[in-house]
């Protein structure tokens, strides 16, 4: 059976340098300037709680008080070594500077600093939670920081480094500590139940290594607390009882149904946890690092060492990572911020956790511009026919991550060449790419390929760059001309750059868009999102849309129309400021440019849920009153 003298964390703290797991740089600093001796007189160690300062502290008291030393090596049976780690040693002092914090403490420890080491070498003070010393105490304390009497060494621990004056750090060597790894208090944990004959499964470890959150002392006091509540013998459950964590299927059930769009499921998960008897606001951390798990999981697109917990977890992990979108995850990330947001202000805890459930189940309940791109990314998932392909994220053209990005770079070059061509003097573009010809002034001109070979920087997943030129060529264009490249790629959507040739000959960058072409449904689908991105340019305008529905889509013109009783909505649209912003929040959405055509119609179709149809007298009047407007008679207009 384990002792029970004393804790864990006690018997099994590290005695020697070689002891430390992490660390290295210390452990290295240290161990030189010991056997060079070139130990210093003040040590700052900063880091969070259970990273090993007072144990690192205690270590370096060690070695320089062993009978063997100064030694790197401690013998840890000497007199010395065995009273420093009783913590009844007379030549190692431990102040805990958080109820030792005044001057009149800082006093007394000046006139005991006087007094020469007992039995050992050198006389150690520990100060643990140093930043909590008042400034007067620090002001007290800083000439014998800076020359303390000989064979006197400070070593000052804390967990929060900015509140120590910084004339204090300026007469230390500062260590900063690094939060170990879950790996390497998982392995911690696997040594002190192996000495202590506690058996725990790999899985048990991992799960109570991730609750230590970056803590020896955390993880091993959770260890003890586990041999208390179920013997020697430490199963998973045990663990998921103690800490009140949800287990694996909870979580993974709880993000696959909010991925299917299934509220009942969503709700049904938060039932079973409120059954289970396990705490909700650490299910909502426990939550919140499996999404982040998820997020880690598709960046890198592999499990990383730190999220590692066994094989069958891990290749649950890397699935659910495959089959949930991006912005699902992050979406449900910022729910779950808000949700503990909310609870830190005293909401209760179930009712956030099923509002944000439920909202990340069903986006069309949320009418944020994140849930609308949420259902953005589902209809792209579910519905071909009527999706819209976000704008392609920017990325370095010699460093292509899809077929999309390849295909855009490739198509690029084509536009760039075949304009480049036609502001020249040729009759032919490069090689056999196609025929270069002149638009109209200010249209559009496409090329036509005449071979099969697709452009070098194009992927075998891309096919030949489509393009199209009228017979009838000029040498180079009179006026602007814009020139069209398109690609179709296989798994995705098509790409399409736009080259724009100048009356003097000069060729601008291409725009690249990738998008697939809208029909009207799918215009209609999308619909809400373009509102929302108007109101974020415009809200006037997005009150002059609220009434606008798309009633038509033929050769790349949308129709908007609007109601009879709407026509001054209509006509302030259609000022050209407008009209610019209406089509750039539509690009934004949709991925797609569509000239627009505006109309009135006697039945425009459904009205946006919460707008209301105001009439021209409506309108005026409620534009009037939320802008303290006043109307001017009609020879006084500007």
């Amino acid at each position: 059976m384990p002792q029970t003298s004393t804790s864990l964390y006690r018997r099994h703290r590290p005695r020697t340098f070689a002891d430390v797991v992490g660390q290295e740089h210390v452990v290295r600093t240290l161990r030189n300037a010991i056997e060079q001796d070139k130990v210093h007189h003040a040590y700052l160690f900063v880091g969070s709680r259970g990273t090993g300062k007072t144990s690192m502290a205690k270590i370096l008291a060690a070695s320089l008080n062993c009978v063997h030393g100064p030694t790197v090596s401690p013998c840890g049976i000497c007199e010395s070594c065995r009273a420093i780690a009783e913590a009844s040693s007379l030549d190692v002092i431990e102040m805990d500077a958080a109820s030792n914090n005044s001057v009149d403490d800082i006093r007394d420890l000046r006139e005991k600093v006087a007094f020469a080491p007992v039995s050992g070498r050198h006389k150690v003070y520990i100060l643990d939670e140093a930043h909590m010393l008042s400034t007067a105490a620090w002001n007290a304390f800083l000439k014998t920081l800076e020359e303390p009497p000989p064979h006197t060494i400070f070593v000052l621990a804390t967990t929060e480094a900015n509140k120590v004056l910084p004339t204090v750090v300026d007469r230390c060597h500062r260590f900063d500590f690094s939060r170990p790894t879950q790996q390497q208090i998982a392995g911690v944990l696997r040594r002190v139940a192996d000495a202590e004959g506690i058996e725990v499964p790999d899985e048990a470890s991992a799960l109570i290594a991730r609750s230590a959150t970056g803590s020896f002392r955390d993880a091993l006091g959770t260890l003890e607390q586990l041999v208390a509540y179920s013997g020697t013998a430490i199963g998973l459950d045990d663990v998921l009882a103690v800490l009140g964590a949800a287990d694996a299927d909870l979580l993974f059930g709880a993000v696959d149904a909010v991925a299917a769009g299934d509220a009942r499921g969503a709700l049904l998960a938060a039932a079973r946890l409120a059954e289970s008897g396990r705490d909700v606001g650490r299910f909502f951390g426990d939550l919140e690092a499996h999404l982040r798990g998820l997020m880690v999981v598709q960046t890198l697109g592999e499990v990383p060492a730190e999220l590692a917990v066994s094989a069958e977890q891990d290749q649950r992990l890397a699935e659910q990572a495959r089959r949930v979108g991006p912005a699902e995850v992050l979406r449900l990330l910022d729910l779950v911020a808000a949700a503990l947001r909310a609870m830190k202000d005293g909401a209760d805890p179930r009712t956030q956790l099923e509002l944000a459930l439920v909202k990340g189940a069903q986006p069309e309940h949320d009418p944020s511009v994140k849930a609308l791109m949420a259902r953005l990314e589902r209809l792209e998932r579910g519905a071909p026919a009527a999706r819209a392909a976000a704008p392609a994220a920017a990325r370095r053209p010699e460093e292509p991550a899809t077929a999309a990005g390849r295909a855009a770079v490739a198509t690029a070059g084509e536009a760039k060449t075949i304009a480049r061509t036609t502001a020249g003097d040729a009759e032919t573009a490069v090689g056999a790419t196609g025929t270069a010809g002149r638009a109209p002034a200010g249209g559009t001109q496409t090329i036509t390929p005449e071979r099969d070979a697709a452009p070098a920087a194009a992927s075998p997943a891309m096919a030949t760059p489509a393009l199209s030129a009228p017979p009838d060529v000029d040498r180079a264009p009179e006026a602007p001309a814009v020139v069209v490249a398109s690609a179709e790629v296989e798994g995705g959507p098509p790409v399409t750059a736009v080259a724009v040739v100048e009356a003097d000959g000069a060729v601008g960058e291409p725009e690249v868009r990738v998008g697939v072409e809208l029909d009207l449904g799918g215009v209609a689908e999308v619909w809400p999102a373009v509102l929302a991105n108007v109101q974020d340019r415009s809200p006037m305008l997005h009150a002059l849309m609220a009434n606008a529905r798309p009633s038509g889509l033929d050769g790349g013109e949308l129709t908007l129309s609007w109601a009879e009783s709407a026509a001054f909505s209509k006509r302030k649209a259609e000022e050209p400021a407008c009209r610019q912003q209406i089509a750039e929040a539509i690009r934004a959405v949709t991925g797609s440019s569509l000239r627009l055509a505006y109309a009135l119609s006697d039945d425009p179709g459904p009205a946006a849920p919460g707008t209301a149809t105001l009439s021209e007298d409506e309108l005026i009047e409620r534009f009037m009153r939320e802008f303290d407007a006043e109307e001017l008679p009609a020879d006084q207009e500007p």
